[in-house]
């Protein structure tokens, strides 16, 4: 994979790479020189990415608490 370098020194990481590296906006990344002269890019941090079950977790909805989402559930609205 291959990208460009923008005149302010900015490169847009693939998203392959950012999947696999669970970078998401606002995560901060880490370049280290390698004994062989190459570049590797790391994550900062040990922050696993979410799937997207687990993003999703937590949320019922607005204003809904466990007793009326429960209602809904049984059909007693």
């Amino acid at each position: 994979m291959s990208t460009t370098v923008t005149a302010k020194g900015q490169v847009t990481i693939p998203k392959a790479v950012r999947d696999l590296l669970g970078i998401v906006p606002g995560s901060e990344v880490d370049f280290q020189r390698a004994a062989d002269g190459t570049i590797v890019l790391t994550a900062v941090g040990d922050k696993k990415p979410s799937s997207r079950f687990q993003q999703l977790r937590g949320h019922a909805g607005k204003g809904l608490d466990t007793d009326a989402i429960m209602a809904l559930t049984r059909g007693e609205r």
